[in-house]
């Protein structure tokens, strides 16, 4: 995981993950599985997908037992079929049976970012335009699901909002304008942080160009307007050093005309907020 994904640990987060799980203790296994039993457990791709998240579930697997012997199959990254091993394990049965469910889940929701994410990816491969998540992500899985967005190949935008100054609809309104969200907010940052301004028109972005900004986010308009707007963008004095960034309605049908329509940026919340869990079972043997 790049080590700039990593504002909390990991192995913190893992232990909360199965403290939820876990409770009091996994009754049925305790009431099942000797303690000295061992097993060995395997992780199986049951669709295609790109593999997102394997350390993180053997990680979880290892805090119960860290005797854990592990063999890699597969690595992040890599695309499985159905059918294929990423990883098997082998250790203490009741160590295995009672991660199984917070390493699986964790598994599949990042194998499902991962994979969505590439398919955005390939769709505008060839163009200038790279795709970008947004802070739509699950309280608590931010760290795990921005990195499945690298994995399948995009790119982190803001972690947090400390990153950067965006500023947006809701900023605007409260503001009273374009121009003064701008004015109050240059007057209380250090320049620091990248200067960028939502805008939903094209008179919003005339507006927003009077100003020394680093990006522009167009919001929520069709690919003609999008274009219109990289033409007008680029004739600005600096346009060639401002990024264009377009958000809003994408989809696999469509992402593809936004690209061409010169943007640097697509941002699309549906890859951590939408994109579904694919199956990945870990089945466990007796060893």
């Amino acid at each position: 995981m790049p080590l700039s994904l990593v504002r909390i640990s990991r192995q913190e987060a893992l232990k909360r993950f199965l403290e939820e799980d876990i409770g009091q203790g996994d009754v049925t296994t305790l009431a099942i599985v000797p303690p000295d039993q061992k097993a060995s457990g395997h992780f199986v791709a049951k669709a295609p997908l790109v593999l997102a998240g394997i350390d993180l579930a053997i990680d979880a697997l290892t805090l119960l037992d860290e005797s854990l012997v592990i063999e890699s199959h597969r690595w992040d990254g890599e695309e499985l079929n159905e059918g294929e091993r990423a990883a098997s394990v082998r250790g203490q049965a009741r160590a295995l049976l009672t991660g199984e469910r917070v390493a699986t889940n964790l598994l599949q929701r990042l194998c499902g970012i991962a994979t969505l994410t590439k398919r955005f990816v390939e769709a505008v491969r060839g163009t200038q335009a790279k795709i970008l998540d947004t802070r739509k992500t699950t309280p608590g899985l931010r760290v795990f699901e921005k990195y499945a967005v690298t994995v399948g190949g995009g790119i982190n935008h803001r972690f947090g909002l400390d990153d950067a100054i965006l500023i947006k609809d809701n900023h605007i309104r409260l503001a009273g304008g374009i121009s003064a969200a701008i004015e109050t907010a240059r007057q209380h940052e250090s320049r620091q942080h990248r200067f960028e301004v939502e805008v939903t028109t094209l008179e919003e972005l005339e507006e927003a160009l009077r100003y020394d900004l680093d990006a522009i986010l167009l919001d929520n308009m069709d690919p003609g307007t999008v274009r219109r707007a990289v033409t007008c963008v680029r004739a600005h004095e600096r346009g060639n050093k401002i990024v264009v960034e377009a958000s809003g309605g994408m989809n696999l049908d469509n992402v593809r005309a936004f690209a061409e329509a010169g943007v640097d940026w697509i941002s699309i919340g549906a890859l951590t907020h939408a994109a579904p869990a694919l199956d990945m079972s870990f089945k466990i043997h007796p060893a």
